[in-house]
């Protein structure tokens, strides 16, 4: 594909230093991956497979960065290879162009891999006995039959508190909207 002049421009007013660097990873990468495209995103050169990102470069004043998208690799969070001053801070090209080359084939890939949950479940929390005495059959009964999330919401704001006389006032309020077969947040529902 052709060549955004934008992204010669951007070489070009880049710092001394910085103008070898982005010229040879440019050329690694199209030589690497024909019929890339090319722009700016970000304010920085990127190269797109079939219009999606695969890597990335920018010149800063004291350091170049380079980004495989994808690569899921960081190092001080410059890209995967760091602050880089000098052609010598770089990998081989023949390891850069093998981590291009699978950046591309995740990119032509019909299978995505699922991000992994980022949220652990959260652990049971005990009913307290206090909690339990104070709820009269009525109130325990809707309290049994809530979802976990809403048993959560109560025992998380009645072990929650730090005087006891707050949780007692809390345990009463409790009692007194189940027995009503309220959810915690009850006020808040329909707004």
């Amino acid at each position: 594909m052709a060549r955004d002049a934008r992204v010669d421009s951007y070489i070009d007013q880049a710092a001394p230093f910085a103008q070898p660097l982005l010229r040879h990873l440019r050329e690694l990468v199209h030589a690497t991956v024909p019929d890339l495209g090319e722009t700016l995103k970000w304010g920085m050169p990127h190269f797109t497979h079939k219009g999606k990102n695969l890597a990335g470069c920018g010149a800063f004043k004291e350091h170049a960065a380079f980004m495989i998208h994808g690569d899921g690799r960081q190092d001080e969070g410059m890209g995967q290879f760091g602050k880089i001053k000098a052609l010598s801070d770089l990998p081989s090209d023949a390891e850069i162009k093998a981590r291009l080359l699978a950046a591309r084939d995740r990119l032509d890939s019909p299978i995505k891999k699922k991000a992994a949950p980022t949220t652990k479940a959260k652990a049971d929390i005990a009913v307290p006995d206090d909690f339990l005495t104070a709820l009269s059959p009525k109130a325990q009964s809707f309290f049994d039959e809530l979802a976990p999330s809403y048993r959560r919401e109560y025992l998380e704001w009645v072990t929650g508190a730090k005087r006891a006389e707050t949780r007692l006032k809390r345990i009463a309020q409790a009692a007194e909207w189940l027995a009503e077969g309220k959810k915690m947040g009850w006020k808040y529902e329909g707004c």
